[in-house]
């Protein structure tokens, strides 16, 4: 069995388990505080989306004086202010904002589940085939769900998915530090 911290400091990581457990409780108070409070989570997380867009919008319009060539600046600088108008969108009008991510991660998440499915169908006599099938279905169920309610439920559904990510991350990392800790 090969140890899991081979080529790592062991005890560096080990003196700085604290560290760990205490980003761990950070992440997990966070996660249930959203979860307290799924629209505000919503609403959270469609501004952050938005000021990534901005800023890559932004970027888009510096590299677009980078290019040579008109036909290349046109395409960059379109590109730029699609990305800063839909960043201005998600500060303007958050709830039609996630209305639209919320579509879009059904969508997603059908299309995955159905190729997922097709590629676990695919690999038929491999042992453990179903597993990839199933995970497939219940990703393009869950995907079929969110659409089914949409767009009442994009009030709350990023906002379970910011929550669901934040207690998964801080007990991750709770675990991780409570192992690094007793490690010998």
């Amino acid at each position: 069995m090969t140890d899991v911290f081979e080529g790592t400091p062991t005890s560096s990581l080990q003196s700085k388990w604290i560290w760990f457990a205490g980003l761990g409780v950070l992440l997990l108070v966070c996660g249930l505080i959203a979860l307290g409070n799924l629209m505000l989570a919503t609403v959270v997380s469609v501004y952050y989306v938005g000021m990534l867009m901005l800023f890559g919008g932004v970027i888009y319009l510096v590299h677009a004086f980078q290019v040579r060539g008109w036909d290349h600046v046109l395409f960059w600088i379109l590109s730029g202010l699609l990305y800063v108008l839909a960043g201005i969108c998600a500060f303007v009008n958050p709830i039609l904002t996630s209305a639209a991510l919320t579509l879009f991660l059904s969508l997603a998440l059908v299309i995955a589940g159905v190729f997922r499915t097709w590629v676990g169908m695919r690999m038929k006599p491999t042992k453990g085939w179903r597993w990839i099938v199933a995970s497939g279905v219940i990703t393009a169920l869950a995907g079929f769900v969110i659409a089914l309610g949409w767009p009442v439920n994009s009030l709350w559904i990023l906002g379970l998915f910011l929550a669901a990510d934040l207690i998964v991350q801080g007990s991750t990392m709770i675990a991780f530090s409570l192992g690094i800790r007793n490690r010998n």
